[in-house]
């Protein structure tokens, strides 16, 4: 037996030498993964941060790994430009910093090898939650390069095609909630317990309030029982100190029994109490006798440095008055009402015949399928009737609304509509066109009551209402309108009476025009208030655009307008144009300091279908931002379209546009893309239009203002003292725009022959080349590329690509030149 246990004591040596072998490899290879994953992941780090600082400027060289002699601002070089570019830029925004903590989880895993289920949690969680924030910044950002990414973005308008932005906004918030209740465990009680909590409190504090004024009374009938009645200014003291004092609790001495003579007035009613709810009031001694008491004990007290501005600002209030935009042009005339023309004739017959044809038409046609009404009445408009029904109990409203067509036929009208029910009524309206319909003038709108003493800042007269109402809305308040109907309608005929309310309203200070006529005809008439009313970008002879390549430039010029004015709303502490404007009257802000009077800004696009055909997102991206952002800075946009189809009136745009107008349209698609519903189809053309605000659908009859009416106002207002030049607004340069290819060489930068030669060695032409190498402006990088296509150097501008350079290499760039200079 002790031969066998030696024998077997070598056999077994071997193996326990060989397994701590193999576990030693095993974790030398973890080791190494997870310093690798630890490597990979700062790497991502840092490249994520630089992006957001150097970005902008890797973006033209990205691509370039291959050559050696790209230059890239990212810390981690190209590389890191080249994950910074393809995870934020084209992935998921900023939720790609998640992917660095996926890395280092890896790296932990790795290192200490926990369970690797918990491991597929984590990474499971992890990419949700990239997922899910992807899509919420792309949807709640402005710019997806870096908040949501190409995903978040594209995502985000893949929903919003299908759901809409209020159901998109509902799943991204749907996902949010997800992920924090099942992933950081947010437990719904936690906010039930804070809703209970807070219940609990409010009804306690109520409690104590409740005694404190019940116990009141009685501390009074005490005092009349012992004969003495508190003063008026005790009772004041006393309910003064009972706000700020707890009561004190004492118990109660016995009284003596008093003389019945001494007794004046005794409450048997009053409740027996045991508490006395006397506060105790000390008297506060004035720091004069403290200082009486004590000599060596001085008070001295400092009176408040007076602030240098608002007494500076009251002062030359005082001495020069508040600031008057209106000072330069103040002999200006508003133009009067005579020059408008009264169409009216004899304004609205009402034909009892026809009423009550019409009535008995509507009621015997719901005789017919058993319909009953208790109850009918007729509000006569200008072009439509309205007769309110109030059907017999238990009549379905979905019955009467399909009679739609057999009603219509039975009037033989056209466009018969049918409310159901009318909102704010227990009715269900019925409009019927009248026979003869009466005209709305714009003279009638103007001289009416209601628009003369309208208190909005950018008020309009739209026309009538059914009920032969003068109808007002506020521009600023809408903040955008889109117009849109079929042709022949009455959309020009709206164009000008929007513009013809605010001219009579507004001096030529307080509202400028950007118009767009891609029609060259219909609002050429405004050129001749240019320098009153009008807003042009420099260097530009017509204020009016009909040119559709000049259309991209004016709107991003105003999309810098906007920015700069929210700059100087940021630098005076105010939220709106508004209250800028009456703190610069106020002299309270600084022209030094670029402050001035802002006027709003009204930008009309007559046709923006034809806008979208030719220029397309290089439109509606700066159109959309401006209406996302334009409203508190006073930029309002007005867009008229006679083709309502969803390519042209896109969910970009409806989204941001809540104030809409549907004249007359062929079919009920095209009125479900102006209003989400139906009605503009029933329409009667002739000015006949539909306004809603988001809420209720108006009918109202547009008021009528005729060619040479327009005219007369323009003349009597052209024919004033007007400013030196219509109100400019910021240059903007493209690099699309390019210029004549007949630039002289002595109009020249000084750095072209500079900028040329870095064109020529990095073979790109590219304006933000040039900013990086030069070190210059964006405008003048621009003017040099303009310069170096008129001189053949590079190409045309090709859309997202880069320039091509015609010249290979520098000998052939100093050929180039030295031929120039032999020519001239």
């Amino acid at each position: 037996m002790a031969s066998s246990t030696k024998k077997s004591t070598p056999n077994n040596a071997p193996k326990t030498g060989k397994t701590p072998q193999k576990v030693t490899n095993g974790k030398r290879i973890m080791f190494i993964m997870a310093t690798l994953l630890l490597f990979f992941g700062f790497i991502l780090l840092f490249s994520f941060i630089s992006y957001f600082t150097t970005g902008n400027y890797d973006q033209s060289v990205v691509e370039l790994l291959n050559d050696r002699e790209a230059v890239v601002d990212n810390w981690v070089g190209k590389l890191g430009a080249y994950l910074a570019n393809f995870f934020i830029f084209e992935g998921f925004g900023i939720a790609s910093f998640l992917f660095v903590k996926i890395v280092f989880t890896l790296a932990l895993y790795f290192a200490f090898t926990f369970s690797a289920v918990k491991l597929r949690k984590m990474i499971f969680w992890d990419l949700f939650a990239i997922l899910v924030f992807s899509v919420a910044l792309g949807h709640f950002g402005t710019d997806y390069a870096y908040s949501g990414g190409t995903v978040g973005y594209e995502m985000n308008q893949y929903l919003q095609d299908y759901l809409g932005q209020f159901g998109t906004m509902l799943v991204v918030i749907f996902g949010i909630l997800f992920y924090l209740i099942f992933r950081i465990k947010m437990a719904p009680e936690l906010f039930t317990n804070v809703l209970k909590n807070t219940k609990d409190k409010i009804t306690d504090n109520l409690s104590k309030a409740e005694d404190i004024i019940k116990n009141q009374p009685v501390k009074e009938t005490e005092k009349a029982a012992v004969g003495v009645l508190p003063s008026q200014e005790e009772k004041k003291m006393t309910e003064q100190s009972l706000t700020d004092r707890k009561p004190v609790i004492t118990e109660p001495k016995p009284t003596a029994e008093k003389n019945t003579s001494d007794f004046s007035i005794v409450d048997k009613a009053a409740p027996v109490t045991n508490f006395d709810l006397t506060p105790v009031i000390t008297p506060k001694e004035n720091s004069s006798s403290k200082a009486a008491h004590n000599d060596d004990f001085i008070i001295e007290t400092f009176e408040e440095e007076p602030t240098i501005e608002e007494n500076l600002a009251a002062k030359l209030v005082e001495d020069f008055g508040e600031f008057d935009p209106t000072l330069e042009l103040s002999h200006y005339q508003f133009p009067s009402a005579d020059l408008l023309t009264d169409h009216n004739t004899g304004g609205i017959t009402i034909n009892q015949a026809e009423l009550e044809e019409n009535k008995n038409r509507i009621v015997d046609t719901l005789n017919n399928y058993k319909i009953g009404i208790a109850q009918i009445k007729a509000t006569v408009g200008p072009t439509v009737t309205l007769y309110e029904i109030v059907p017999d109990a238990g009549i379905r409203i979905s019955k009467i609304k399909s009679l739609e067509d057999d009603i219509a036929l039975s009037l033989a009208a056209l466009g018969i509509r049918i409310i159901a029910p009318i909102p704010g009524k227990g009715t269900i309206g019925i409009e019927v066109p009248n026979t003869k319909p009466s005209a709305v003038s714009m003279k009638s709108l103007i001289t009416s009551p209601k628009f003369q003493n309208a208190e909005m800042e950018l008020p309009i007269a739209l026309g009538k209402t059914i009920s032969n109402e003068t109808f007002v809305v506020d521009l600023a308040k809408m903040p955008h309108l889109l117009m849109a109907g079929a042709t022949g309608q009455g959309k020009s005929v709206g164009l000008n009476a929007v513009l013809t309310s605010l001219l009579y309203k507004k001096h030529p200070a307080e509202v400028k025009f950007v118009l767009v006529d891609p029609k060259k005809v219909e609002l050429t008439l405004f050129n001749k208030i240019e320098r009153h009313y009008l807003a042009k970008l420099p260097d530009t002879e017509d204020a009016i655009i009909t040119d559709n390549t000049k259309v991209i430039n004016t709107l991003n010029s105003l999309c810098i307008e906007m920015d700069n004015r929210y700059s100087l709303l940021k630098d005076a502490m105010v939220r709106n144009i508004k209250e800028y404007n009456e703190k610069f009257k106020q002299r309270k802000l600084n022209p030094e300091n670029g402050h001035r009077f802002l006027p709003y800004i009204v930008l009309v696009v007559d046709e923006f279908a034809d806008l979208i055909m030719t220029a397309g997102k290089e439109v509606e991206t700066p159109i959309a931002r401006l209406a996302q952002l334009a409203r508190a800075i006073g930029i309002h946009l007005i867009i008229a379209t006679q083709r309502p189809s969803v390519n042209v009136i896109t969910g970009i745009i409806k989204a941001n546009f809540p104030a809409r107008i549907a004249f007359r349209v062929s079919s009920k698609i095209d009125s479900r893309t102006i209003l989400d519903g139906p009605g503009a189809d029933q329409l009667i053309g002739r000015g006949d239009l539909l306004y809603t605000q988001g809420n209720d659908t108006i009918r109202v009859q547009c008021g009528f203002v005729d060619t040479p009416e327009v005219e007369k106002i323009t003349e009597f207002i052209g024919s004033q003292k007007a400013y030196a030049d219509a109100y400019l607004l910021p240059e903007y340069v493209g690099e699309e725009t390019g210029t004549s290819l007949d630039i002289d060489i002595s109009e020249r930068d000084s750095m072209f022959r500079e900028a040329a030669e870095i064109i020529v060695t990095a073979q790109q032409g590219s304006a933000s080349l040039l900013q990086r190498k030069l070190k210059l402006g964006y405008n003048r990088a621009g003017r040099i590329i303009d310069q170096l296509e008129a001189a053949g150097i590079v190409g045309p501008f090709e859309g997202s690509k880069a320039r091509s350079v015609n010249i290979p290499d520098l000998a052939s760039l100093d050929q180039f030149f030295n031929n120039e200079q032999n020519f001239d």
